[in-house]
């Protein structure tokens, strides 16, 4: 079963979000909170696997929680309605598993909570359009060379170092130094990010 937590100020998001929730066979939520302040506590006290959180509330904002609640085993998906693509980048560094926009369909939210809970980050695509929107200009795919290229695909297709090693037929030595390369040529910072871009720009 898996334990959801709902922090949302607006209590019939809440309640919209928990009635959904608890039709699922696998889910239960196990407690709501109207702020962050509350949310930390009760992350705490209930210790559920997965914490829905708004970024916009009052006392704590969802920022200021995931900062609070850096290295707890609870995965953070961040629910917010506002769309501010700076808002992505700093609650993925502050330890977010997930960022999702309210008006997803409840069955995606449903999955979403599955996947995070699986040990999955999973963003919504605006989200990851914003994650991986080139800093002043940025790098573009042109600058990858071939063979970092297919590297690339095969990280876009879930493949382990080791299988890309394979794969390639080098040594996974060889592997990790292309991907070093291929994370810091499109300035990203891990796979899930890489895999995202190769994704949006057809390279996968």
């Amino acid at each position: 079963m898996i334990r959801v937590l709902i922090a949302d100020d607006h209590p019939v998001v809440r309640q919209g979000l928990r009635t959904f929730l608890d039709l699922q066979d696998d889910i239960t939520v196990v407690g709501e909170a109207g702020d962050g302040e509350q949310a930390v506590e009760l992350v705490g006290e209930l210790a559920p696997d997965v914490l829905l959180l708004d970024l916009k509330m009052p006392v704590l904002d969802g920022l200021g929680a995931l900062e609070r609640l850096a290295g707890s085993a609870t995965r953070v998906v961040v629910l917010t309605s506002v769309s501010d693509p700076s808002d992505v980048g700093p609650a993925m560094r502050a330890g977010a598993a997930g960022f999702l926009y309210k008006d997803v369909d409840p069955i995606a939210l449903v999955q979403a909570v599955r996947a995070v809970h699986g040990g999955q980050v999973l963003l919504a695509p605006e989200a990851a359009e914003a994650m991986l929107a080139p800093a002043g200009g940025g790098l573009t795919p042109a600058l990858l060379t071939e063979r970092e290229r297919e590297v690339l695909a095969l990280i876009a297709a879930g493949r382990s170092n080791r299988e890309i090693a394979r794969s390639l037929a080098v040594a996974e030595k060889t592997v990790k130094t292309h991907v070093s390369n291929v994370l810091m040529k499109l300035g990203v910072q891990d796979r899930t990010q890489a895999a995202l871009y190769a994704v949006r720009h057809g390279l996968g």
